[in-house]
């Protein structure tokens, strides 16, 4: 999936796509129901290790670079923060919470 397009074309990522794409992504790797707001980390079907592979799938599928303060673990406790993040970095808004 390419989320920018040609010079001046505003990103086609919608919220919902990256959403059900992460649920899909985390539910089929852990084997487990996951809702957006658990915090996937303090529950345990996700550890720091397996981060690292979240972080290589956004990447590769949504076109973003995660760097530097972006790596943070609490861009990653739930699914919504990392489709905030997710957004934000493909610029296509988002809250995207950047502490």
């Amino acid at each position: 999936m390419t989320t920018n397009g040609s010079a001046g074309t505003a990103p086609t990522l919608r919220e919902e796509e990256v959403r059900s794409g992460l649920l899909s992504f985390l539910e089929t790797r852990t084997k487990q129901k996951i809702a957006p707001d658990q915090d996937i980390f303090a529950d345990g079907p996700v550890t720091s290790l397996f981060a690292m592979e979240l972080v290589v799938h956004l990447e590769t599928t949504y076109g973003i670079e995660i760097a530097g303060p972006d790596l943070r673990i609490q861009h990653f406790r739930t699914v919504e923060r990392l489709v905030a993040l997710t957004m934000r970095l493909a610029g296509a808004g988002g809250s995207g919470d950047r502490d």
